[in-house]
């Protein structure tokens, strides 16, 4: 194994994921570790360390890519939660969603968009666990909330 690849790899995989990374190398690993260390290496220690994009930018390009497809639903929703970690708002999430509707199709930018909106919620959930009681939004005056 090339330690220098993976350990790159390894690094912009977790600044991609954020605070599971570590969790999503250690669950590949679970799956094969021979496939974990390719998905390390490569996509991450060759692809997205290369200069010339930044990591929300390949995001995008990624997050299209796999709505393109159109049967990579949970790579998709993966792929839109590190899109959102590294800087892609919810919005250009949809609007990256609608602009393939062109291209790969409505049946493919339909799935995509449970897909987000599986993906907003489970974060959105997350979020209000997090929240003390007395903070939640239905503390809140309606108009006030979104």
């Amino acid at each position: 194994m090339n330690n220098d690849r993976y350990e790159r790899g390894a690094e912009k995989f977790k600044e991609i994921k954020g605070e599971n990374g570590e969790e999503a190398i250690e669950r590949l690993k679970e799956l094969d570790p021979d496939l974990a260390r390719y998905v390390i290496e490569f996509p991450f220690g060759d692809i997205y360390a290369r200069p010339g994009l930044d990591l929300k930018s390949r995001e995008i390009a990624t997050v299209a890519a796999l709505i393109a497809l159109g049967n990579a639903v949970l790579q998709l929703k993966v792929h839109i939660r590190s899109a959102l970690n590294v800087g892609v708002s919810r919005q250009e999430i949809i609007e990256i969603i609608i602009q393939m509707a062109v291209y790969a199709g409505f049946p493919a930018a339909l799935n995509a968009m449970r897909a987000a909106k599986e993906v907003f919620e489970e974060l959105d959930e997350k979020e209000e666990n997090q929240t003390p009681k007395n903070l939640k939004p239905e503390k809140v005056l309606p108009h006030l909330i979104k």
